[in-house]
């Protein structure tokens, strides 16, 4: 099972050990605020009918990450990166940390944020789509 650390923590992997983070959130999540130099590999889309499972998670992390790579894993709050840490390990990958609380918080059941996130905690964040990092890029192309 996948440690799970604080935002500073990863962000600290990231800058001082090598770690490279992904951010599971859908696109439009992702383009609206995400962690400097994050990768964009939804574990699930964003629709009309809601949130449905990315058919393409895992294909994508092989085509785009070693097994052995050390990787955060991000979402929002916390949830979802758990989930797909849990996928990817089930799958081989061996060097992961599920970072809590996400981009925007921990929350308790009415909505207050019990742990600040990436961006609650000041760390370095962009926005917009990336060319290099962001899904389109990232996306298995389809023959």
């Amino acid at each position: 099972m996948a440690a799970r650390i604080a935002p500073n923590e990863a962000h600290t992997l990231i800058t001082r050990e090598g770690y490279t983070h992904v951010d599971v959130r859908s696109v439009p999540e992702y383009e609206g605020g995400h962690p400097e130099g994050a990768y964009n590999i939804p574990f699930m889309h964003a629709g009309a009918g809601g949130m449905t499972p990315n058919p393409d998670f895992l294909a994508a992390f092989e085509a785009h990450f070693p097994r052995d790579a050390k990787l955060v894993i991000g979402c929002l709050s916390g949830g979802r990166s758990a989930r797909a840490c849990a996928a990817l390990e089930a799958a081989g990958y061996t060097q992961l940390v599920d970072q809590r609380a996400g981009f925007g918080g921990a929350r308790d059941p009415f909505g207050r944020v019990t742990e600040a996130g990436w961006s609650g905690a000041g760390l370095p964040t962009a926005a917009g789509p990336d060319a290099e990092r962001g899904w389109s890029a990232l996306a298995p192309k389809r023959a």
